[in-house]
């Protein structure tokens, strides 16, 4: 005798990912920010690297992976609840990133996709002038630098 819970919910979710359109839900996510670098962990367990595409145009990331079955024409499904198919996620990343140096790296399942921070969006020191090295003549507005010789303004 088989004991089988029946849960109406993964019925409903089992009818839906059959019935509409690219019947996949979306590859599970996580992403964070380590320093001046940002990672984007993907999960596409059971899928192999060459199965695995990611693609880059402007601030747009493309992750395709593909979900096939090891099951032969003539075998009995008991339990389906694996994916199958194509699966997609985009991502839109900001103008801080550097997408030219976005990295892809596969291990055990998971996708990394590491984007580092743009040089020009980093912190940087500005470097603040000296007073001393400028007068103000309040007269025409302009900044020159002393001369020798010529009469410091005084505001009174």
């Amino acid at each position: 005798m088989t004991l089988m819970r029946f849960d109406p919910f993964r019925e409903l979710d089992r009818l839906s990912e059959r019935v509409l359109p690219g019947g996949l839900r979306a590859m599970p996510t996580e992403a964070y920010r380590r320093g001046d670098e940002f990672f984007v962990l993907i999960d596409v367990p059971g899928v192999e690297p060459d199965d695995v595409g990611v693609t880059v145009e402007r601030n747009v990331v493309n992750v395709q992976a593909a979900f096939t079955s090891p099951r032969q024409d003539g075998d009995e499904p008991i339990i389906d609840e694996r994916p199958h198919g194509r699966a997609t996620r985009q991502f839109f990343l900001g103008e801080n990133l550097d997408t030219a140096k976005l990295r892809a790296d596969y291990d055990q399942g998971v996708l990394t996709l590491t984007i580092p921070v743009a040089e020009q969006s980093k912190p940087r020191q500005v470097q603040i002038a000296s007073p001393s090295t400028r007068t103000i003549d309040v007269g025409s507005h302009s900044t020159q630098p002393p001369q020798s010789g010529d009469a410091q303004p005084v505001n009174a």
